[in-house]
């Protein structure tokens, strides 16, 4: 059911039809429910890449309260950059908030946000009502590619299973990855590598996996960052070592159990730097785009607070993995 309409008074919604779900029908049927909610409602369907980043990059001089997505993380990501770059240097309450609809395949920032609950609840509650409720998410800047991350950038395993699952034309959707992880594991290899936080190396030798984020998702399916807040004013880092085989790794980053083995480094900062120290080419990935760049170094800057996202007031989940930054310093978890 349809609420009245609420604080909103102007939004753009950037749809990508080839998203994972492509079902046309839900993008009418989102459309046809954000009409219901906002006076002025301004729809963008994408038609290549980087055109979501461009479209809300001018949402802020369009004058749009809200910039809703509806895609998968990839267009998320594209959406938050546009967003972040322009508002920096924006007064904090004149830049548009942004809410993503899941039409993806992993849909990892929409379940970072409101876990499970129902599309249409979603937006009945973000866009009713007098005030809206943000939460002022975090972002990575890497320096080497100047991209801005949302979910997470990382080497090895998860670059790796990227690299065979785009030479998969023929397999759609998370069935697609699926085989792909299984091909990488099946001979797997670590590289030698470091990795260092805020000027300080925290792992040095083998390296079967490093992942950098603030969120706690990656794949809509793994905790690779279990203990990450999206708005604290950090990122985290998960090295995974040698001494782990991959086959052991795939199970335990399910529920974020990999944490406290052995050969697993779990570090929070401002800064880092992920190298290969062999001289081979790093395989690295941002927010499941995969780098081809020819270098052996990266360079994670946290922009804190960059992107205003409309949430519920109180995170999804328990525990103190899901409380606001301000709240787990006040528990000793931070």
């Amino acid at each position: 059911m349809v609420t009245e309409p609420g604080w909103a008074a102007r939004a753009l919604l950037i749809a990508n039809p080839r998203a994972g779900a492509r079902d046309r029908r839900l993008i009418d049927q989102v459309v046809a429910h954000c009409e219901g909610l906002v006076p002025h409602l301004d729809v963008v369907h994408t038609e290549y890449q980087g055109h979501a980043e461009e479209c809300a990059a001018g949402a802020f001089a369009a004058h749009h309260d809200v910039v809703i997505v509806l895609g998968g993380d990839g267009t998320t990501r594209e959406v938050a950059s546009g967003l972040a770059r322009t508002g920096l240097g924006q007064p904090a309450g004149k830049r548009p908030a942004m809410i993503n609809i899941p039409l993806g395949t992993g849909n990892s920032f929409y379940q970072e946000i409101w876990a499970d609950a129902p599309w249409r609840e979603v937006l009945d509650q973000a866009l009713s009502g007098e005030h809206p409720h943000l939460r002022r998410v975090d972002m990575a800047h890497i320096r080497e590619i100047d991209v801005l991350a949302l979910l997470g950038a990382g080497s090895g395993l998860v670059a790796d299973v990227l690299e065979v699952a785009n030479r998969m034309v023929d397999v759609r959707g998370r069935d697609r990855y699926q085989q792909a992880v299984a091909q990488v594991m099946s001979a797997y290899a670590p590289y030698e590598g470091r990795v260092s936080v805020d000027g300080e190396v925290v792992h040095e030798g083998p390296v079967v996996l490093v992942n950098i984020g603030g969120g706690r998702y990656r794949a809509g399916r793994f905790k690779l960052l279990p203990h990450s807040v999206i708005d604290d004013g950090l990122l985290d880092v998960c090295v995974v070592g040698g001494q782990m085989g991959v086959r052991e790794l795939a199970g335990l980053t399910r529920d974020g159990s990999h944490i406290g083995r052995p050969g697993v480094v779990y570090e929070r900062g401002s800064r880092f730097v992920v190298e290969r120290t062999d001289g081979g080419r790093l395989s690295f990935e941002h927010d499941g785009e995969l780098r081809t760049c020819d270098v052996s170094r990266y360079t994670i800057d946290v922009l804190p607070a960059v992107l205003p996202v409309l949430a519920p007031p109180t995170p999804p989940g328990p525990g103190p993995a899901h409380a606001s930054g301000a709240a787990r310093l006040a528990e000793g978890v931070a």
